[in-house]
């Protein structure tokens, strides 16, 4: 029986307050208000940790929500695990994360604010967050917590001091690699049991990489991760959203295949819980952070980009198998939710609100629609986007579409992105949606019922004025009551001058923020050394001496040919093997390829590309860094324009 208490703490007649009044001593704020936050629960949780549930905080990295079988997934088997999990849980039709790339989208998550208000709107550290996450939260609640995968992309910042443990390393001190199922099992035992030796339940993050690119087996070469079952070509689905193509086909399988290793994780990891004894006594939420990695889904706003396939498992309260198809809910109201189903209090400014009543069984008003947003990519380029969703239709709004910018997203280094370009040239149809696609416009309507695809987009059409009408001020009215710096440019919105002013400023925010600390957020304050060589782009020193990375490439290089890239590095010994990740780019600055490669101490690396012969740009350009993930890159360094001729 559940016995944890199922509504927020009231101390003195108000819930909890945890915001900031200003963010010029965030940092101090912050840590002072974790500690009274810890004091203040202390005084209410149950004795024993006996009496409290786990959690279970469950992801996978690029799934489509259509890729699962209990979702409909029109390929058999790929998700035999996942399955099982649904038979044991309330699973949503109409779930749907923020935001359709990944850091983003789950501070969304941790935070229960949309990104312009974490502030955590792309690839980029916030050092002075004025708001707890739920890490915070949990911890300070009694849970022992613990994090596998994803860990920069998790919180505002990294390292965080939310967590108790980070589970990236096994218990038999190797690194545990993101794509073999068998150390998702190793590392949810080292976490329950760690959680048992410090006598309190366990709040466990665990973030599969899969089916996140490089997919299984993605360069022919040989995995070692290979899948329980692997798909071919001939046999997988092609979303509506793409085309029938043999190239897309063969992409597709590594996707699916890669899915299934996603879903073997996820059996292993409910194993070891299993094991433990802890598999009934345990909440579990389960997400994808947002669509497959190949076009018109990653890194955009349709249906298939935020859709995810979410469920909940809650010992005693949800009823197996049950199947929500009536609320909208979102990433958003992540973390009220699950802190009304752990009975602690909720922190003042969340713009979620807890779902915990729908998992209860019972009808919630007020969830007819939810609101997407996409502000920046990797690379910082900003790509401003809205949209608000109902069961029926979605409206979209991209201030950044000028039928001339091109949008720089995370699938255009696909070989489906790749192939559409090469089949546009003689494809009217595929034309369309590779204009699409690259430029958008600034106003889009579909009706999802019928065209989940987004295939026609039906704005300014008299058939639908009526409800074109009804989204577009439902989508001001939450910019209004969200604080959304989107609100001024969007009433204007007709005014291409507006728009473009907008965008300068937004990207030369961006730009400058990029210089001033290679794609993080200034800190406030940082002592004078540091602060010069962070203000210039440069690390700070490291034990042994400084990173150096330096790139050389060519001025020129033949269309269809190879492109050599030369890489001098000096890495102090200190730090051990380092991954070099080197990616080529189009003109527009969208990824084409990436090499990664293992390096240490002084050396010159090669890395050869071979260019697309049907690629039409004059140029390419080369970027690398140093490290595992590039929010937390030890050096990073980029080319100028390579001729293309």
């Amino acid at each position: 029986m559940n016995k944890t208490k199922t509504g927020p703490l009231i101390l003195q007649g108000r819930p909890l307050q945890w915001q900031s009044r200003g963010r010029s001593a965030g940092s101090r704020r912050f840590r002072a208000m974790r500690l009274l936050l810890l004091a203040l629960l202390s005084l209410a949780l149950p004795a024993a940790a006996a009496d409290r549930l786990n959690l279970l905080f469950l992801t996978t990295d690029d799934m489509s929500c259509d890729s699962v079988g209990a979702w409909g997934c029109k390929l058999a088997d790929t998700t035999p695990n996942l399955d099982r999990l649904a038979a044991r849980a309330l699973r949503f039709n109409h779930a749907f994360v923020q935001v359709g790339n990944c850091m983003p989208s789950r501070n969304v998550m941790g935070s229960g604010r949309y990104p312009h208000n974490n502030r955590v709107e792309g690839f980029y550290q916030i050092k002075d967050p004025d708001y707890p996450v739920l890490a915070d939260l949990m911890k300070a609640g009694g849970w022992f917590t613990g994090i596998r995968g994803k860990v920069p992309h998790a919180t505002p910042y990294s390292p965080y001091p939310g967590w108790d443990a980070v589970l990236d390393t096994l218990p038999d001190g190797r690194t545990a690699h993101i794509k073999d199922p068998k150390s998702y099992h190793a590392s949810v035992q080292d976490g329950v049991a760690r959680a048992k030796e410090a006598g309190k339940p366990f709040f466990l993050n665990i973030n599969i990489s899969d089916p996140h690119k490089p997919f299984y087996n993605e360069k022919g070469k040989g995995d070692p991760h290979v899948p329980s079952r692997v798909f071919t070509a001939d046999e997988v689905p092609v979303p509506g959203f793409l085309f029938d193509d043999p190239e897309v086909r063969a992409e597709l399988a590594l996707y699916y295949s890669s899915v299934r290793r996603g879903d073997d994780c996820v059996g292993e990891v409910l194993r070891a819980l299993e094991e433990a004894g802890e598999l009934e006594r345990t909440v579990i939420l389960f997400l994808s952070d947002h669509g497959m990695p190949l076009p018109f889904a990653k890194t955009q706003l349709y249906y298939h980009s935020t859709r995810t396939p979410m469920m909940v498992v809650w010992p005693g309260v949800t009823r197996p198998g049950a199947v929500d198809d009536e609320h909208l809910v979102s990433a958003v109201d992540l973390l009220p939710t699950l802190l009304d189903i752990f009975g602690l209090p909720h922190p003042d400014g969340m713009d979620g609100r807890s779902f915990a009543p729908v998992l209860r069984g019972e009808k919630q008003d007020g969830r007819d629609y939810v609101v997407t947003e996409y502000n920046e990519n990797s690379g910082a380029n900003r790509s401003p986007m809205r949209s608000i969703v109902t069961k029926e239709h979605a409206y979209l709004f991209n201030p950044w579409s000028n039928g001339q910018r091109v949008m720089s997203t995370a699938t255009q280094g696909t070989a489906t992105y790749r192939r559409m370009k090469a089949l546009a040239k003689t494809d009217p149809q595929i034309a369309a949606r590779l204009d699409l696609i690259d430029h958008r416009v600034p106003e889009e309507l579909y009706h999802y019922a019928y065209d989940p695809d987004a295939l026609s987009n039906l704005f300014g059409k008299p058939e639908v004025s009526e409800v074109q009408a009804r989204l577009v001020g439902a989508l001001e009215e939450w910019m209004v009551r969200t604080r959304d710096p989107l609100l001024d440019v969007f009433r204007q919105r007709h005014d291409p001058a507006v728009r473009e002013a907008f965008m300068k400023q937004v990207q030369a925010e961006a730009d400058i923020r990029g210089r001033k600390g290679k794609g993080k957020a200034p800190a406030k304050a940082m002592p004078g050394a540091r602060k010069a060589k962070a203000a210039a782009g440069q690390p700070p020193a490291l034990p042994g001496g400084d990173v150096v990375l330096e790139l050389q490439s060519p001025d020129k290089v033949n269309r269809g040919g190879e492109l050599i890239v030369s890489l001098h590095h000096r890495l102090p010994e200190s730090l051990g093997p380092q991954k070099l990740h080197v990616t080529l780019k189009d003109a527009a600055g969208g990824r084409l390829e990436r090499q990664v490669l293992d390096v240490r101490g002084e050396g010159t690396a090669k890395v050869t590309f071979r260019l697309p012969a049907d690629d039409p740009g004059k140029s390419v350009s080369l970027a690398a860094f140093l490290g595992e993930e590039f929010p937390k890159n030890l050096k990073h360094v980029q080319s100028g324009p390579v001729a293309v001729e």
